[in-house]
């Protein structure tokens, strides 16, 4: 799951990011209104969530969340704000933002909000089942024929952009892209270790493989077992 983060106090961004990240989460970091309104205009179908100051150098949040909504209507947006009135609140929301977090406010609540409005968006799968594997988002854990399967944070997140693409194939670049926030030309070889994890952790001796390779292009969910 990808997440736009716009927030130009240094300190607060860097705890964010690092927070969501040992979630799960891949974050992108927008320190100033122009370049938050740039990254949401430019790759606005990439992201699952948007994580919204309402004020930035350069360019408000309202500003960028009413941009946005031209252009998509879907993607949740949170604003995280100091400004704390009623009618601030009305405002916000008024101007298409999904909810609404005042400052300071504590890290678990905000994850807590983003997991409601994943939950929320129209079509979002919170279950993922193949074979004898079920994935459940909600709790964030795995199992194996109905026992637990411990998996850290990256498998766990692989496995979840995997299941979320059963019957495609991933693309090498791709998973580095939205699992490891990486955007440029990078040795791939990493997702290698952490495929071979999953397929210690998940797969049965006596049937194939439940990560199959597709050689020089990524993986795919084996769906049969």
């Amino acid at each position: 799951m990808r997440i736009l983060l716009v927030e130009d106090e240094l300190a607060i961004a860097s705890f964010l990011k690092e927070g969501l990240e040992e979630e799960g989460f891949a974050v992108d970091v927008a320190h100033n209104g122009r370049q938050g309104l740039e990254m949401a205009m430019d790759n606005g179908t990439e992201y699952d969530i948007i994580l919204l100051d309402w004020m930035l150098p350069g360019i408000s949040g309202i500003e960028i969340c009413r941009s946005i909504r031209v252009e998509n209507e879907s993607v949740p947006i949170i604003f995280l704000t100091a400004k704390d009135t009623v009618d601030d609140t009305v405002f916000g929301l008024e101007t298409g933002a999904n909810d609404y977090l005042k400052k300071p406010f504590v890290f678990e609540e905000l994850l807590a909000r983003i997991r409601v409005l994943l939950r929320n968006k129209v079509g979002e799968q919170n279950i993922f089942k193949s074979g004898n594997i079920e994935m459940n988002i909600d709790v964030h854990q795995v199992t194996k024929n109905g026992i637990p399967v411990q998996l850290t944070q990256k498998e766990f997140a692989l496995l979840e952009y995997l299941l979320r693409n059963t019957g495609k194939v991933c693309r090498r670049t791709r998973i580095i892209e939205k699992v490891w926030d990486i955007h440029f030309d990078y040795d791939t070889s990493v997702i290698d270790v952490f495929i071979n994890g999953l397929r210690k952790k998940l797969d049965d001796k006596s049937q194939e493989s439940f990560v199959q390779t597709i050689r020089g292009v990524g993986y795919i969910i084996n769906d049969t077992q």
